[in-house]
């Protein structure tokens, strides 16, 4: 069974940094793009960070710039979203997700477009 799961959230004060990892089982995602998307209570899915399926461009919503890294390492199946600086409005649940190729880079923001999801993580800021 093809799945991503999602790891490294936590509870962390503001100021302070936390790595997600995002590790595929079943299905190679070499060819998919990556993406990270959260979602805090009573509001949509947001979009965080993208990834092209070689590394070679990210796309960061511009509230993350700055703080957030996205990166992958196909060797390892995984994908990786560094997040320093945490504030409070990060807290969400983060979700991890892959994009095929073939339907293009330009949709990446796009939630609505992803063909697998993990099943989230909570990434809670205190004060």
């Amino acid at each position: 069974q093809d799945q991503l799961v999602e790891s490294g959230g936590g509870l962390v004060q503001a100021g302070g940094s936390l790595r997600l990892s995002c590790v595929a089982s079943g299905r190679t995602l070499a060819r998919y793009h990556l993406g990270w998307f959260r979602q805090a209570p009573g509001k949509e899915r947001e979009f965080v960070a993208a990834i092209t399926w070689n590394g070679g461009a990210t796309y960061n919503v511009d509230s993350v710039k700055g703080r957030f890294t996205i990166s992958r390492d196909n060797a390892k199946n995984t994908a990786y979203l560094q997040m320093n600086s945490l504030q409070i409005e990060d807290t969400a649940v983060y979700y991890c997700a892959a994009l095929a190729t073939l339907k293009g880079w330009d949709l990446a923001p796009h939630w609505k477009s992803y063909d697998y999801w993990g099943q989230g993580t909570q990434v809670t800021v205190s004060l």
